[in-house]
Protein backbone atom coordinates (compact mmCIF):
# COMPACT_ATOMS: atom_id res chain seq x y z
CA UNK A 1 0.00 0.00 0.00
CA UNK A 2 1.37 3.35 -0.41
CA UNK A 3 2.15 6.32 1.61
CA UNK A 4 -0.48 8.32 -0.26
CA UNK A 5 -3.64 5.41 0.49
CA UNK A 6 -1.69 5.31 3.84
CA UNK A 7 -2.56 8.96 4.09
CA UNK A 8 -5.92 9.13 2.81
CA UNK A 9 -7.27 6.11 4.56
CA UNK A 10 -6.13 7.89 8.02
CA UNK A 11 -8.01 11.19 7.28
CA UNK A 12 -11.30 9.13 6.80
CA UNK A 13 -10.98 7.14 10.23
CA UNK A 14 -10.47 10.89 11.81
CA UNK A 15 -13.12 11.96 9.62
CA UNK A 16 -15.83 9.36 10.69
CA UNK A 17 -14.42 8.09 13.82
CA UNK A 18 -16.09 11.39 15.88
CA UNK A 19 -19.78 10.39 14.38
CA UNK A 20 -18.65 6.69 14.66
CA UNK A 21 -17.81 6.89 18.61
CA UNK A 22 -20.85 8.91 19.30
CA UNK A 23 -23.36 6.27 17.96
CA UNK A 24 -21.43 3.19 19.53
CA UNK A 25 -21.66 5.37 23.37
CA UNK A 26 -26.03 5.95 22.71
CA UNK A 27 -25.71 2.06 21.70
CA UNK A 28 -24.04 0.74 24.33
CA UNK A 29 -26.43 3.03 26.58
CA UNK A 30 -29.51 1.69 25.00
CA UNK A 31 -28.17 -1.78 25.31
CA UNK A 32 -27.62 -0.70 29.41
CA UNK A 33 -31.19 0.16 29.93
CA UNK A 34 -32.46 -3.09 27.56
CA UNK A 35 -31.15 -5.13 29.82
CA UNK A 36 -32.02 -3.64 33.17
CA UNK A 37 -35.23 -2.25 31.98
CA UNK A 38 -36.31 -4.83 30.10
CA UNK A 39 -37.76 -3.09 27.08
CA UNK A 40 -36.24 -3.19 23.53
CA UNK A 41 -32.20 -2.15 23.13
CA UNK A 42 -33.72 -0.88 19.29
CA UNK A 43 -36.66 1.10 20.65
CA UNK A 44 -33.81 2.54 23.54
CA UNK A 45 -31.65 3.18 20.77
CA UNK A 46 -33.67 5.19 18.43
CA UNK A 47 -35.25 7.04 21.15
CA UNK A 48 -31.72 7.92 22.52
CA UNK A 49 -30.49 9.13 19.15
CA UNK A 50 -33.14 11.23 18.55
CA UNK A 51 -32.64 13.16 21.38
CA UNK A 52 -28.88 13.85 20.09
CA UNK A 53 -30.06 15.06 16.69
CA UNK A 54 -28.63 17.97 16.80
CA UNK A 55 -25.32 16.26 16.13
CA UNK A 56 -25.92 14.94 12.68
CA UNK A 57 -26.89 18.93 11.51
CA UNK A 58 -23.38 19.96 11.66
CA UNK A 59 -19.89 19.36 12.69
CA UNK A 60 -17.59 16.90 13.30
CA UNK A 61 -19.86 14.25 14.18
CA UNK A 62 -22.11 14.35 10.83
CA UNK A 63 -19.78 12.27 9.15
CA UNK A 64 -19.34 9.63 11.12
CA UNK A 65 -23.25 9.42 11.70
CA UNK A 66 -24.24 9.20 8.29
CA UNK A 67 -21.92 6.47 7.51
CA UNK A 68 -23.02 4.76 10.46
CA UNK A 69 -26.04 5.25 9.65
CA UNK A 70 -25.91 3.78 5.91
CA UNK A 71 -22.89 1.51 5.76
CA UNK A 72 -22.55 0.19 9.26
CA UNK A 73 -26.50 -0.51 8.65
CA UNK A 74 -25.92 -2.47 5.90
CA UNK A 75 -23.35 -5.17 6.98
CA UNK A 76 -25.38 -5.16 10.02
CA UNK A 77 -28.00 -6.71 7.41
CA UNK A 78 -25.64 -8.67 5.02
CA UNK A 79 -24.75 -10.36 8.50
CA UNK A 80 -28.12 -11.30 9.29
CA UNK A 81 -27.82 -13.97 6.61
CA UNK A 82 -25.90 -16.16 8.89
CA UNK A 83 -29.17 -16.07 10.92
CA UNK A 84 -31.61 -17.22 8.31
CA UNK A 85 -31.43 -20.47 6.11
CA UNK A 86 -32.58 -21.62 2.54
CA UNK A 87 -34.79 -24.01 4.32
CA UNK A 88 -36.79 -21.68 6.44
CA UNK A 89 -37.59 -19.42 3.62
CA UNK A 90 -38.93 -21.95 1.20
CA UNK A 91 -40.72 -22.64 4.94
CA UNK A 92 -42.74 -19.84 4.43
CA UNK A 93 -44.07 -21.17 1.12
CA UNK A 94 -44.94 -19.45 -2.06
CA UNK A 95 -47.96 -17.44 -0.38
CA UNK A 96 -45.14 -14.56 0.79
CA UNK A 97 -43.87 -13.98 -2.55
CA UNK A 98 -47.34 -13.94 -3.94
CA UNK A 99 -47.96 -11.24 -1.31
CA UNK A 100 -44.83 -9.20 -1.92
CA UNK A 101 -45.19 -8.76 -5.48
CA UNK A 102 -49.63 -7.95 -5.35
CA UNK A 103 -48.76 -5.64 -2.86
CA UNK A 104 -45.65 -3.62 -4.53
CA UNK A 105 -47.84 -3.44 -8.24
CA UNK A 106 -50.97 -2.10 -6.51
CA UNK A 107 -49.50 0.29 -3.82
CA UNK A 108 -47.61 1.20 -7.18
CA UNK A 109 -50.94 1.78 -8.78
CA UNK A 110 -52.80 3.23 -6.49
CA UNK A 111 -50.26 5.93 -5.67
CA UNK A 112 -49.90 7.39 -9.15
CA UNK A 113 -53.80 7.44 -9.45
CA UNK A 114 -53.88 9.43 -6.16
CA UNK A 115 -51.06 11.65 -7.27
CA UNK A 116 -53.08 12.25 -10.44
CA UNK A 117 -55.92 13.02 -8.17
CA UNK A 118 -53.92 15.36 -5.99
CA UNK A 119 -52.27 17.39 -8.78
CA UNK A 120 -49.05 16.22 -9.08
CA UNK A 121 -47.58 14.15 -11.74
CA UNK A 122 -47.99 10.42 -12.29
CA UNK A 123 -44.24 9.78 -11.96
CA UNK A 124 -44.71 11.60 -8.04
CA UNK A 125 -46.56 8.78 -7.54
CA UNK A 126 -44.29 6.08 -8.98
CA UNK A 127 -42.09 7.50 -7.11
CA UNK A 128 -43.36 7.74 -3.58
CA UNK A 129 -45.58 4.72 -4.12
CA UNK A 130 -41.98 2.76 -4.81
CA UNK A 131 -40.20 4.16 -2.08
CA UNK A 132 -43.20 3.07 -0.21
CA UNK A 133 -44.08 -0.03 -1.49
CA UNK A 134 -40.16 -1.61 -1.87
CA UNK A 135 -37.69 -0.54 0.37
CA UNK A 136 -37.70 3.18 1.39
CA UNK A 137 -34.85 5.83 0.97
CA UNK A 138 -32.71 2.98 -1.32
CA UNK A 139 -36.23 2.80 -4.12
CA UNK A 140 -36.24 6.35 -3.76
CA UNK A 141 -33.33 7.20 -5.06
CA UNK A 142 -32.77 4.47 -7.37
CA UNK A 143 -36.27 5.01 -9.12
CA UNK A 144 -35.03 9.25 -9.07
CA UNK A 145 -31.94 8.17 -10.99
CA UNK A 146 -34.34 5.61 -13.76
CA UNK A 147 -37.04 8.49 -14.35
CA UNK A 148 -37.36 11.22 -16.60
CA UNK A 149 -35.28 14.66 -15.69
CA UNK A 150 -37.83 17.36 -14.27
CA UNK A 151 -37.18 20.53 -12.73
CA UNK A 152 -39.13 19.25 -9.88
CA UNK A 153 -37.46 15.89 -9.56
CA UNK A 154 -34.64 16.89 -6.72
CA UNK A 155 -37.27 18.62 -4.51
CA UNK A 156 -39.83 15.49 -5.10
CA UNK A 157 -36.52 13.12 -4.58
CA UNK A 158 -35.85 14.73 -1.60
CA UNK A 159 -38.98 14.99 -0.07
CA UNK A 160 -40.08 11.40 -0.60
CA UNK A 161 -36.71 10.63 1.15
CA UNK A 162 -37.24 12.32 4.39
CA UNK A 163 -40.95 11.17 4.30
CA UNK A 164 -40.56 7.32 4.16
CA UNK A 165 -37.79 7.56 7.06
CA UNK A 166 -39.85 9.94 9.40
CA UNK A 167 -42.72 7.13 8.56
CA UNK A 168 -40.31 4.70 8.91
CA UNK A 169 -39.14 5.67 12.20
CA UNK A 170 -42.54 6.22 13.68
CA UNK A 171 -43.97 2.44 11.64
CA UNK A 172 -41.04 0.91 14.10
CA UNK A 173 -42.72 1.72 17.05
CA UNK A 174 -46.32 1.78 16.08
CA UNK A 175 -46.46 -1.17 14.12
CA UNK A 176 -45.73 -3.91 16.78
CA UNK A 177 -48.54 -2.76 18.40
CA UNK A 178 -50.98 -3.62 15.68
CA UNK A 179 -49.56 -6.41 15.46
CA UNK A 180 -50.15 -7.57 18.59
CA UNK A 181 -53.53 -5.92 18.85
CA UNK A 182 -54.46 -8.08 16.01
CA UNK A 183 -53.09 -11.22 18.15
CA UNK A 184 -50.61 -12.23 14.98
CA UNK A 185 -49.01 -15.21 15.42
CA UNK A 186 -44.38 -14.95 15.23
CA UNK A 187 -44.71 -15.61 11.54
CA UNK A 188 -47.84 -13.81 10.70
CA UNK A 189 -46.19 -10.47 12.71
CA UNK A 190 -42.80 -11.06 10.29
CA UNK A 191 -44.93 -11.12 7.75
CA UNK A 192 -46.96 -8.31 8.58
CA UNK A 193 -43.94 -5.99 9.63
CA UNK A 194 -41.58 -7.10 6.42
CA UNK A 195 -44.27 -5.98 4.40
CA UNK A 196 -45.01 -2.74 5.45
CA UNK A 197 -42.18 -0.65 7.23
CA UNK A 198 -40.50 0.85 4.10
CA UNK A 199 -36.59 0.93 5.42
CA UNK A 200 -34.40 -1.95 6.40
CA UNK A 201 -33.05 -0.53 9.59
CA UNK A 202 -36.48 -0.46 10.65
CA UNK A 203 -37.90 -3.44 9.52
CA UNK A 204 -35.23 -5.56 11.20
CA UNK A 205 -35.57 -3.28 14.31
CA UNK A 206 -39.26 -3.55 14.57
CA UNK A 207 -39.02 -7.62 13.69
CA UNK A 208 -36.42 -8.55 16.44
CA UNK A 209 -37.91 -6.31 19.31
CA UNK A 210 -40.76 -9.01 19.18
CA UNK A 211 -39.41 -11.99 18.58
CA UNK A 212 -36.09 -13.80 17.03
CA UNK A 213 -38.67 -15.87 14.35
CA UNK A 214 -40.90 -12.41 13.81
CA UNK A 215 -37.08 -10.82 13.00
CA UNK A 216 -36.07 -13.24 10.60
CA UNK A 217 -39.07 -13.60 9.36
CA UNK A 218 -39.54 -9.77 8.69
CA UNK A 219 -36.21 -10.19 7.37
CA UNK A 220 -36.97 -12.27 4.54
CA UNK A 221 -39.87 -10.75 3.34
CA UNK A 222 -38.28 -7.54 3.53
CA UNK A 223 -35.52 -8.59 1.62
CA UNK A 224 -38.65 -10.22 -1.34
CA UNK A 225 -39.67 -6.79 -1.37
CA UNK A 226 -36.15 -5.41 -2.26
CA UNK A 227 -35.45 -7.66 -5.08
CA UNK A 228 -38.75 -6.57 -6.24
CA UNK A 229 -36.52 -2.96 -7.07
CA UNK A 230 -35.49 -4.49 -10.20
CA UNK A 231 -38.49 -5.12 -12.44
CA UNK A 232 -39.50 -1.70 -11.26
CA UNK A 233 -36.22 -0.20 -12.03
CA UNK A 234 -36.71 -1.71 -15.40
CA UNK A 235 -40.05 0.06 -15.85
CA UNK A 236 -39.02 3.24 -14.81
CA UNK A 237 -36.16 3.25 -17.36
CA UNK A 238 -38.55 1.90 -19.95
CA UNK A 239 -40.80 5.43 -19.35
CA UNK A 240 -37.90 6.92 -19.73
CA UNK A 241 -37.17 5.87 -23.01
CA UNK A 242 -40.18 6.37 -24.36
CA UNK A 243 -40.39 10.41 -23.50
CA UNK A 244 -37.15 10.43 -25.18
CA UNK A 245 -34.77 11.33 -21.75
CA UNK A 246 -31.40 10.61 -21.40
CA UNK A 247 -30.73 10.53 -17.75
CA UNK A 248 -27.18 11.04 -16.65
CA UNK A 249 -25.09 10.18 -13.21
CA UNK A 250 -24.12 7.49 -11.25
CA UNK A 251 -26.96 5.38 -10.87
CA UNK A 252 -27.90 3.41 -7.47
CA UNK A 253 -26.99 -0.75 -8.00
CA UNK A 254 -30.31 -2.67 -9.09
CA UNK A 255 -30.07 -5.28 -6.17
CA UNK A 256 -27.81 -3.53 -2.98
CA UNK A 257 -24.69 -5.29 -1.98
CA UNK A 258 -26.32 -5.88 1.31
CA UNK A 259 -29.10 -8.00 -0.34
CA UNK A 260 -26.37 -9.92 -1.88
CA UNK A 261 -24.47 -10.52 0.78
CA UNK A 262 -27.46 -11.55 3.03
CA UNK A 263 -28.61 -13.99 0.45
CA UNK A 264 -24.72 -15.46 0.19
CA UNK A 265 -24.50 -15.90 4.01
CA UNK A 266 -28.30 -17.69 3.79
CA UNK A 267 -26.61 -19.73 1.48
CA UNK A 268 -23.45 -20.75 3.66
CA UNK A 269 -25.53 -20.88 6.80
CA UNK A 270 -27.61 -23.75 4.69
CA UNK A 271 -25.07 -26.40 4.23
CA UNK A 272 -24.54 -26.93 7.96
CA UNK A 273 -20.31 -26.33 7.78
CA UNK A 274 -20.64 -23.46 9.76
CA UNK A 275 -19.08 -23.96 13.49
CA UNK A 276 -21.62 -22.26 15.98
CA UNK A 277 -18.71 -20.33 17.36
CA UNK A 278 -18.32 -18.70 14.24
CA UNK A 279 -22.16 -17.93 13.80
CA UNK A 280 -23.02 -16.46 17.40
CA UNK A 281 -19.97 -14.64 16.97
CA UNK A 282 -21.54 -13.27 13.63
CA UNK A 283 -25.13 -13.15 14.97
CA UNK A 284 -23.58 -11.09 18.18
CA UNK A 285 -21.38 -8.39 15.53
CA UNK A 286 -24.68 -8.20 13.35
CA UNK A 287 -26.58 -7.80 15.71
CA UNK A 288 -24.48 -4.86 17.33
CA UNK A 289 -23.81 -3.08 13.86
CA UNK A 290 -27.66 -3.19 13.80
CA UNK A 291 -27.80 -1.32 17.87
CA UNK A 292 -25.26 1.14 16.91
CA UNK A 293 -26.88 2.30 13.23
CA UNK A 294 -30.49 2.73 14.23
CA UNK A 295 -28.45 5.14 17.02
CA UNK A 296 -27.34 6.80 14.23
CA UNK A 297 -30.52 6.91 12.24
CA UNK A 298 -32.25 8.05 15.36
CA UNK A 299 -29.60 11.39 15.53
CA UNK A 300 -30.67 11.85 11.99
CA UNK A 301 -34.15 12.04 11.90
CA UNK A 302 -35.48 15.70 11.38
CA UNK A 303 -39.29 15.36 11.35
CA UNK A 304 -39.19 19.61 11.32
CA UNK A 305 -38.16 19.29 7.91
CA UNK A 306 -41.46 17.61 6.73
CA UNK A 307 -43.53 20.81 7.49
CA UNK A 308 -41.50 22.85 4.83
CA UNK A 309 -42.94 21.31 1.62
CA UNK A 310 -46.62 22.14 2.06
CA UNK A 311 -49.51 19.32 3.20
CA UNK A 312 -50.39 17.59 -0.05
CA UNK A 313 -47.69 15.51 -0.48
CA UNK A 314 -47.41 14.55 3.28
CA UNK A 315 -51.07 13.28 2.84
CA UNK A 316 -50.21 11.45 -0.01
CA UNK A 317 -47.37 9.53 1.62
CA UNK A 318 -49.59 8.99 4.68
CA UNK A 319 -52.02 7.82 2.61
CA UNK A 320 -49.87 5.55 1.41
CA UNK A 321 -48.40 3.95 4.17
CA UNK A 322 -51.83 3.68 5.51
CA UNK A 323 -53.32 1.69 2.19
CA UNK A 324 -50.53 -0.33 2.55
CA UNK A 325 -51.10 -1.40 6.08
CA UNK A 326 -54.91 -2.18 5.34
CA UNK A 327 -53.65 -3.94 2.35
CA UNK A 328 -51.40 -6.24 4.08
CA UNK A 329 -53.63 -7.02 7.06
CA UNK A 330 -56.55 -8.02 4.20
CA UNK A 331 -54.22 -10.38 2.49
CA UNK A 332 -52.75 -12.03 5.82
CA UNK A 333 -56.67 -12.12 6.89
CA UNK A 334 -58.18 -13.92 3.65
CA UNK A 335 -55.52 -15.38 1.87
CA UNK A 336 -53.13 -16.85 4.18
Amino acid sequence: MSAIALVSIQDRVRELAPGFVVSLIVAAAATFLSEHYGAPVMLFALLLGMALNFLAADGQCKAGIEFTARTVLRIGVALLGMRITLEQIVGLGWKPVALVVTLVLVTILVSVVAAKALGFQRLFGMLTGGATAICGASAALALAAALPNHPQKERATLFTVIGVSALSTLAMIVYPMIANWFALSPQEAGVFLGATIHDVAQVVGAGYSMSPETGDTATVVKLMRVAMLVPVIVVAAMITRMQGADPTGKRPPLLPWFAVGFIILACVNSTGWVPSLVQGGVNELSRWCLVVSISALGMKTQLKELASVGIKPILLMIGETVFLVALVLLLLRWAW
